[in-house]
């Protein structure tokens, strides 16, 4: 499991940044697209930002690559909360990306029935074969969720792949999520975390006994590539060996 620890959050950014473009690159000259399933959130945003900019716009067959999200929150799209709007005006516009190459969920259904849509969206996409995101970027709370995934929620024991509604009881909000199973059939996946407010987090996500309840990125254990890209201050409760 690679770590990639960085002295600062910029640092970060850009070694994560130059790690999507060389999946990006090796997955179109392999397979002729690039499907990755995008974090909402505010490191992200940073992220996607250095991407839509020189270097990276230019490093990219960008006509080739397929926008995916990893949760959504049920609002809708053009809401300050949704994160399609954030992606999209992040990277999206301002890489002129097409429509048809960008998958979000449909909000406008109630969350159990937006859940099946973009279950269905996900394996028409990817039919005849299994659902195989070529990557994944996430993102660690300070309570060890991602994408979604809550502690102490129904979704974190959910052995199907796709996608699922799951209610928060911190946010008082519905949420839809790509279930751990389906996250975890991903030819890579990315955390992106910084900041010293993490550092217990991945601690316990890392290190920790293994208790999904209370730190559920611990289910996140795919089949391809795990990659976690941190800031030193993230890093700071792990032994040195480990960073």
């Amino acid at each position: 499991m690679p770590l990639h620890v960085h002295a600062a959050p910029d640092a970060v950014l850009h070694g994560l940044a130059e790690y999507f473009v060389a999946q990006a690159r090796a997955a179109i000259a392999g397979r002729g697209r690039f499907s990755v399933a995008l974090s909402g959130g505010n490191s992200p945003k940073k992220l996607y930002e250095l991407l839509a900019a020189a270097p990276y716009r230019a490093q990219v067959a960008w006509d080739k690559v397929y926008f995916f999200f990893g949760d959504e929150r049920n609002v809708p799209p053009t809401d300050p909360e949704s994160n399609y709007r954030m992606a999209r005006e992040a990277l999206l516009d301002p890489l002129d990306i097409a429509d048809a190459q960008v998958f979000p969920v449909d909000t406008s259904l109630p969350p159990a029935a937006a859940a099946e849509a973009y279950t269905r969206t996900i394996q028409a996409f990817f039919a005849p074969e299994d659902a195989v995101f070529d990557l994944v970027l996430l993102g660690l709370g300070d309570n060890s969720h991602t994408a979604s995934l809550f502690p102490h929620t129904p979704v974190l024991h959910d052995t199907s792949v796709g996608a699922r509604e799951v209610f928060v009881e911190e946010k008082q909000a519905y949420r839809i999520t790509l279930t751990a199973p389906l996250l975890n059939q991903a030819r890579a996946v990315a955390f992106l975390v910084y900041g010293a407010d993490k550092a217990a987090a991945v601690q316990q996500v890392m290190q920790g006994a293994r208790n999904v309840e209370e730190f559920p990125a611990q289910l996140i254990a795919p089949a391809g590539e795990l990659h976690w890209f941190l800031d030193m201050a993230a890093a700071a409760a792990l032994p040195p060996a480990a960073s």
